[in-house]
């Protein structure tokens, strides 16, 4: 299994749209194969990013969602909102779990 953390640096002025756009998104990775779950995470302090986290069974699984046309349909709500809103790059970081826990129920 893999995880995929995207950091994304949003404007503050912007975190209320770039929120919506989320919780509106067109949902094409939802039914890939070998995709398990996503996260928006909110950050707690000013001037960190926000962080899209998904967990996949695989990289193979992940680089095919990448190269699918549903990808591109996927992401183009991030084009609604101008460049201003992003002032930093985003930073895309892949991990393989190695271990971990869960809490069952």
């Amino acid at each position: 299994m893999i995880t995929v953390s995207n950091r994304i640096y949003v404007a503050p002025e912007y975190h209320a749209a770039f929120e919506a756009r989320f919780a509106n998104r067109p949902r094409k990775v939802d039914d890939r194969p070998g995709f398990l779950s996503n996260y928006i995470l909110r950050p707690e302090q000013a001037g960190d990013p926000y962080v899209v986290l998904s967990l996949w069974e695989s990289r193979a699984a992940f680089e095919a969602w990448r190269t699918a046309p549903g990808f591109k349909e996927g992401h183009k709500g991030g084009h609604t909102l101008p460049p201003e809103a992003f002032p930093r790059p985003n930073v895309l970081e892949i991990h393989e779990v190695i271990g971990g826990s869960e809490v069952d129920g």
